[in-house]
C-alpha cells in the first residue's frame, strides 16, 4: 500500500487471508457489500459479506436523508456488527456506495472501518472466492458514538463556502457540471435545473482511481488536487448529484490525504439544484 495518512486501505490478498475470520460468528470482524441494489449481490459475493441495499437500508427514504443514529443502530446491530467491529465495506462502482457508507460510518463515530481497494469488481476480476450464499449472524447491541458534524456539510455551509471563496469540488461529469444533463445516462434525473455551484472545482470522482478501480497513490492524488489549488488548508466541501461520488472524492481528500477540513456534501445536486433562489453557474470547467 501506499504512504497514505491513514491506514483505511486493504487488499483484496489482505482480505481473502481473513475470511475465517469474516465468516466467525465472532463480530469481531465484518465484510460488507454496498450496492445501489441487491442483485449482484444476490448473484455472487465474497463468502462471509452482509449485503447492504444503499437506497432502501442505507437512507430513510422518507427524507431522504442518512439513516437517524437510531436506525443506524439497529441495522448494523441486526447483521451481527458492534461498533468494536473491523468493518470492511467494498461494492460496485468502483466503491460509490461502499465509499458513501464509510463515510456515514464516520459520521456515527465507528473508527475501525476500512475499505477494500478496487472494490466488487476488482475482486471479481481477479477471481477471488465468491459465493451466493448469505451469512446469518447472531444479533448484537450496536451504540453509536456520533454524530460527528466536522465531516458533513449542509445547505448553509455550501452558502458560507461561496461567500468565503472556500473550495468546492464538484466531482461529477463534465456534462453534469456544465448543465448539458442533470443525471449520468440511465440513472434517474433528481434536480431541477442544471449546472453548478458558483465557484466549484470539477475534479472528476474517477480522477483519484485507476483503471483496475484501485485508489492511486499519494503523489497522484496530491497533484491532482492541487493543480485545482486544493492543498489540505482550507476547509474543501465535496459534492456530487447524491452524494455517492463525493464520498469517494472525500475518502481521498480526508482520509488517503490526511486533508481534516475536507467535508462531503451528501445533499448535493439533488438539493442544491432544486432549492428555489439559489445561485448556480452553467458552461464548461476553467482549464
Amino acid at each position: 500500500m501506499s504512504d497514505y495518512a491513514k491506514d483505511v486501505l486493504v487488499s483484496a490478498d489482505w482480505v481473502e487471508a481473513r475470511l475465517d475470520e469474516f465468516q466467525s460468528d465472532d463480530p469481531d470482524h465484518r465484510l460488507v457489500e454496498v450496492d445501489v441494489d441487491t442483485e449482484l449481490y444476490d448473484e455472487s459475493h465474497a463468502p462471509g459479506a452482509i449485503g447492504f441495499n444503499w437506497e432502501t437500508q442505507l437512507q430513510d427514504q422518507t427524507t431522504r436523508d442518512i439513516l437517524s443514529k437510531e436506525d443506524f443502530e439497529d441495522l448494523l446491530g441486526s447483521h451481527g456488527i458492534s461498533e468494536d467491529s473491523t468493518v470492511v465495506l467494498y461494492g460496485d462502482n468502483s466503491n460509490w456506495f461502499a465509499a458513501y457508507t464509510y463515510w456515514q460510518f464516520k459520521y456515527y463515530g465507528h473508527d475501525d472501518v476500512k475499505l477494500l481497494d478496487g472494490g466488487r469488481e476488482y475482486w471479481e476480476d481477479n477471481d477471488y472466492q465468491t459465493t451466493d450464499e448469505v451469512p446469518d449472524f447472531s444479533e448484537v447491541e450496536y451504540n453509536a458514538s456520533g454524530p460527528r458534524e466536522s465531516i458533513r456539510a449542509y445547505r448553509e455551509d455550501v452558502e458560507n463556502a461561496i461567500e468565503r471563496g472556500v473550495p468546492l469540488v464538484d466531482v461529477r461529469s463534465p456534462e453534469e457540471f456544465s448543465g448539458e444533463i442533470l443525471a449520468p445516462p440511465g440513472l434517474q434525473e433528481t434536480a431541477q435545473r442544471g449546472g453548478h455551484i458558483p465557484g466549484a472545482q470539477n475534479i472528476s470522482w474517477a480522477a483519484v482511481t485507476n483503471d483496475d478501480g484501485t485508489f492511486k497513490d499519494v503523489a497522484d492524488l496530491e497533484e491532482l488536487y492541487a493543480e485545482k489549488g486544493i492543498d489540505g488548508d482550507s476547509t474543501t466541501v465535496a459534492y456530487c448529484r447524491i452524494g455517492e461520488r463525493s464520498s469517494v472524492a472525500w475518502f481521498a481528500l480526508h482520509e488517503l490525504l490526511g486533508y481534516e477540513d475536507a467535508i462531503n456534501y451528501d445533499g448535493s445536486w439533488t438539493e442544491w439544484g432544486n432549492l428555489v433562489g439559489a445561485p448556480i453557474e452553467k458552461g464548461e470547467a476553467d482549464d
